[in-house]
């Protein structure tokens, strides 16, 4: 009986699970509409963008390439990764490695697409083109969460620019069906370390998991949308009124799962702190989170991805005499 109300309980919150619709920002719906991103950043940190402004044409190349990349360039390799570990023969709990096939691409603020070995002229045209078009979402999301949150315009774009601009890049995933998805994660849990991340995922394969309320949510596939999430950075800037949030992907035993996430992030010498205005809402008894060079968190969370990020805001606070002040 607990196991079918858990069930149930799991099956209403996927219900629920919030899908934003773009369009409606320049329509009389538009108040409803922000007040569903801000529910979604304060209690979800996933949301689903459908109406983005980025063409389903685009998107259908973009993903019909990545799926011959992985089937032409990737998938020998995979497969014999997957031989050379034994992982098809594993009789215990994987927890050190990913059921995934990735390779990464940088955009800002230099591109290496152009370096990346395997990828035909087509293919590296439309990673282009979208990389273009996220960064467009990814700003105008920047700004409805300052609009949201009491800032100024361009408050969050200001401080993840640091001297050179922001970070932006792609990891590009493929998930193969794997033999013993009860042993082996396709991706392990963590939260994100950056600032915004905008996923194109597989609308057929699912798989992608966050962790609400103690339970593990579907993140439900839904063709041409743009699945957002909210990394650690937000987190501190918010001062913990957004929360970046545990999410993972479970390997499934059929079809190959394609994820392609890119992440807008600060640039490496930004630095990062709790907003000023969102600090003085608190009283003095309140947690003020850490202030710290963005790239000093990225070393830091290099070797500590899979592991709660309580421990890496600890670690950050404790080095903050090193960080010089500066005002944004």
């Amino acid at each position: 009986m607990k196991v079918r109300e858990k069930n149930r309980g799991e099956r209403k919150k996927m219900e629920k699970f919030p899908v934003v619709d773009m369009g409606k920002l320049n329509t009389e719906e538009k108040t409803s509409t922000m007040e569903m991103i801000k529910d979604a950043c304060e209690n979800w940190s996933f949301f689903e963008l459908v109406n983005h402004g980025i063409s389903t044409e685009l998107m259908d190349t973009v993903e019909r390439l990545t799926k011959e990349n992985y089937k032409q360039c990737m998938e020998q390799r995979f497969r014999k990764m997957v031989a050379s570990k034994g992982l098809e023969t594993a009789q215990y709990e994987i927890n050190y490695l990913d059921w995934e096939s990735t390779f990464f691409l940088s955009h800002l603020p230099l591109s290496n697409i152009s370096e990346i070995p395997d990828l035909h002229h087509d293919y590296r045209k439309a990673m282009k083109e979208f990389a273009v078009e996220l960064e467009k979402v990814a700003e105008l999301l920047l700004n409805l969460l300052c609009e949201n949150l009491g800032l100024e315009k361009g408050y969050l774009k200001k401080v993840f620019y640091g001297s050179k601009g922001p970070n932006f890049g792609t990891k590009v995933s493929n998930y193969p069906p794997c033999p013993k998805p009860e042993l082996i994660k396709g991706l392990r849990a963590h939260t994100d370390a950056g600032g915004i991340i905008l996923l194109f995922q597989d609308d057929k394969v699912g798989g992608l998991q966050l962790l609400k309320d103690g339970l593990w949510i579907d993140v439900p596939p839904m063709r041409h949308s743009i699945v957002i999430n909210l990394g650690d950075q937000l987190e501190v800037i918010t001062n913990g009124k957004y929360k970046s949030v545990m999410h993972r992907v479970i390997a499934q035993r059929d079809g190959n799962r394609m994820s392609i996430a890119s992440f807008y992030n600060p640039g490496n010498d930004a630095i990062i702190s709790p907003s000023p205005a969102l600090v003085k809402e608190l009283d003095e008894t309140s947690q003020v989170y850490p202030k710290f060079v963005f790239d000093d968190y990225m070393k830091l969370y290099a070797g500590l991805k899979f592991h709660a990020k309580e421990p890496r805001f600890e670690a950050m606070k404790a080095m903050e005499s090193n960080i010089p002040i500066t005002t944004v």
